[in-house]
This record gives C-alpha cells, sequence and structure tokens, in this order.
C-alpha cells in the first residue's frame, strides 16, 4: 500500500513537472526596496514575471519576498494562476490593431507582415515572446513603469478578438468576413 502511495504520489509530481515545463518565463523586473527599523535596514525584493506557452496563452505575477528566488517564485506562481488565451492569426501576429490602457500607461499594438519581427520596447517583448507571437509592432505612448506596460498590454491582449467572435456578433458567416477581408488586403498591395 505504502509503495502504491509512493509511486503515485511520484507520478503526480512527475505530471506537475511536465505540465510546468511547458511554460516559458521571463523576468520583466526586479525591485529592490529598504525598510528601515531599529537598528538598520532590512531589504524585501518585489519581482514582475510573465509566463506563457508560446502557442497562445500567457500571463503575468508579482511575487515580494525577501529573497530574490523565493520573490520570483512566487510571482511565477501568480502568473500560472491568471494566465489569459490571446488569438493568434496564423500563430504569429495579431488579427488587428489594438490600443491597451493601465493607469499611467498606454501601449498601441499593431498586426504586422511575416518577416517583421517583435518590435517593441523590454517589458512588451517579454509579453510577445512568451505567447509565441513572431510579427508585431508596438509602441509604449505613455508611462515607462514596468507594471503599467504589461498591465496596459495585457488590456490591449483581452481586447483581441477573432474573427470568428466578429462573424458571430454581425450575424454573417465566417467565410464572408474572411472573403471580404481578402479583398481588402489585395486592394492594399
Amino acid at each position: 500500500m505504502a509503495q502504491e502511495r509512493r509511486e503515485g504520489g511520484r507520478e503526480r509530481s512527475r505530471d506537475r513537472e511536465e505540465r510546468d515545463s511547458e511554460f516559458v518565463d521571463k523576468l520583466v523586473h526586479i525591485n529592490r526596496v529598504a525598510k528601515v527599523v531599529k537598528g538598520g535596514r532590512r531589504f524585501g525584493f518585489a519581482a514582475l514575471v510573465v509566463v506563457g506557452d508560446q502557442k497562445g496563452r500567457v500571463g503575468f505575477g508579482h511575487g515580494k519576498a525577501r529573497e530574490v528566488p523565493e520573490a520570483i517564485r512566487k510571482a511565477t506562481e501568480s502568473a500560472k494562476r491568471d494566465m489569459i488565451f490571446v488569438p493568434l492569426r496564423s500563430g504569429r501576429t495579431l488579427h488587428h490593431d489594438v490600443e491597451g490602457r493601465w493607469g499611467a500607461g498606454r501601449v498601441l499594438l499593431r498586426s504586422a507582415k511575416q518577416g517583421t519581427g517583435i518590435i517593441a520596447g523590454g517589458p512588451m517583448r517579454a509579453v510577445f515572446e512568451t505567447l509565441g507571437m513572431h510579427d508585431v509592432v508596438a509602441k509604449s505612448m505613455g508611462s515607462s513603469n514596468p507594471y503599467n506596460m504589461v498591465r496596459a498590454t495585457f488590456d490591449a491582449l483581452k481586447n483581441q478578438l477573432h474573427p470568428k467572435d466578429v462573424a458571430a456578433q454581425r450575424g454573417i458567416k465566417y467565410s464572408t468576413l474572411q472573403a471580404r477581408r481578402g479583398t481588402a488586403v489585395a486592394a492594399e498591395e
């Protein structure tokens, strides 16, 4: 009985490791804070981490602790709990241009042609890389605070609509919407 329990526990931990290994995490920012107490200062660390599976799911988390590795671990766990799915066109770019806001942070995300690459600043680049996006042009037009930039980017990504959803809202067929898009793209070129 005890042997079976141990093997079951090993399998569960192996499953957890496999699930964790599918995610890519990027450390965006570490902030050191000091609390002044009698006898000196006590230092603490806050970490901002972005986690994604590079297939359209991404999340961010914030963790605080006395040591850096512990703060990063807490932030990673928090990011894995609050993940969102973002529909990507051809698995490489956005379906449409979108703007996001959070506090004083404002970002503009634009879809791009194949081969453009990720043209974005620090915190936004981390989000796109963990998301699995290959072609995007992004501009931060407000606060350069990493927390605000990441949250504004997530606000924009949450507003990203899949063409199937747009077709359903308009009451037309998805194929009709795609045909219209094809003629618009041909007209641009």
